[in-house]
């Protein structure tokens, strides 16, 4: 039997939905704003509010609150309110020649704005400054690098590689294949001191160079396992040498085996193309040019790069192999697979703002300009 207070339906119109599932499911979106786009979702879905409670941790107060305001105000309802306290001494257009100051300009012999820089341009304190900044997410400070991938198939590729990982094929396995060419052993110039209270772990910034290896890898999406093996050159021979290690063990019950490799040389030789026409259980999905980041296991050379190659000290190519062995058997024993969640349709959307960004920019146009009047 039902108790408590009868919950009026709320029912969600498609544009407030899908904001509301982007918001939920973006990484970058803030914690607080996901969580309340999750109860609004759930709450439109049937649950009650104990419901909704019990399956995001928090209290039904919690959910009331924010299914009511969204009930009120929409998803204007959803942002927070201004808070009580004294009255703000700073007027609106202060804060407006701040922000344009910060985005569409730049002090004089510099790159970018500093609190100090821009408080003595605008007559405003530092602290001033900091709080604009991060009221409305600007950080002149910090710079970002991205590579566009030029491959003429680019959509095709990620909708390919993406659907594998988003609905992998029924009884077939999916493994993500790459190197990690010229892992170098390196070893520091003096003993590393151990972490004290109070101390991080220190090291030399000088170092010497004991010789190279490559790490051929390939990584179960399904499971999280990795096959993996050291070779100190890298060419298609090793990759062939790596490849029969794969097919050695692999179940010979498995139907199907698609690869995800990038555009590397070794993987399409003469020699590599007739060994896998020899194999024909294996499909080849090949990523983007400059598309490196949409093959899952340069994520787990990531982890092993941070957790036991960069801060590691190897006196030679062996111990430096044998440290990477180790981490193999030490994943191997307990993996834990990558979960990937962005859609083909989410990633696609990002390069495409990305590339009419570029097309807009003042840049693109005056070079457009120049060669139109050339002609």
């Amino acid at each position: 039997m039902r108790t408590g207070r009868p919950k009026q339906p709320l029912t969600l119109a498609t544009d407030d939905k899908e904001k509301l599932e982007m918001l939920a499911r973006r990484p970058k979106t803030a914690q607080r704003v996901a969580l309340r786009a999750k109860i609004i979702l759930r709450a439109a879905g049937g649950l009650s509010n104990l419901g909704i409670a019990q399956l995001l941790g928090i209290t039904a107060a919690t959910v009331g609150k924010w299914r009511g305001r969204f009930r009120l105000r929409g998803m204007e309802g959803l942002s927070d309110e201004p808070r009580p306290g004294t009255p703000r001494k700073i007027t609106d257009a202060k804060v407006e020649e701040a922000v344009t100051q910060t985005l569409e300009s730049l002090p004089r012999a510099a790159t970018h704005w500093s609190t100090r820089s821009l408080a003595k341009k605008v007559g405003l304190s530092q602290s001033a400054i900091v709080r604009i900044w991060h009221s409305f997410g600007l950080q002149p400070h910090r710079s970002e690098t991205f590579k566009l991938s030029t491959d003429s198939f680019l959509v095709e590729k990620v909708r390919d590689i993406v659907g594998l990982y988003l609905n992998p094929p029924e009884h077939a396995i999916v493994l993500c294949v790459d190197e990690k060419s010229q892992v170098q052993a390196l070893d520091r110039t003096q003993p590393i001191l151990p972490l004290r209270p109070g101390l991080p772990e220190q090291r030399t910034n000088d170092y010497e160079r004991h010789g190279t290896t490559s790490l051929f890898a390939a990584l179960d999406v399904a499971t999280g396992k990795v096959i993996g093996q050291c070779h100190r050159r890298h060419r298609h021979q090793e990759f062939l040498k790596f490849m029969e290690l794969v097919d050695a063990k692999l179940p010979l019950d498995v139907g199907e085996v698609h690869l995800v490799l990038d555009n590397y040389g070794t993987h399409k030789t003469p020699t590599v193309v007739r060994w896998f026409a020899r194999h024909p259980r294996y499909h080849l999905h090949f990523t983007p040019t400059s598309g490196s980041w949409v093959n899952q296991v340069e994520r787990w050379f990531a982890e092993i790069t941070e957790k036991r190659i960069r801060r590691g000290s190897f006196q030679s190519v062996r111990s430096l192999e044998k440290a990477i062995q180790e981490y193999l058997d030490y994943n191997n024993e307990n993996p834990k697979p990558f979960i990937w969640a962005a859609d083909a349709d989410l990633i696609l959307g990002k390069i495409q703002r990305l590339c009419e960004r570029i097309s807009n920019s003042p840049k693109t146009s005056s070079a457009s300009k120049t060669s139109s009047t050339n002609v």
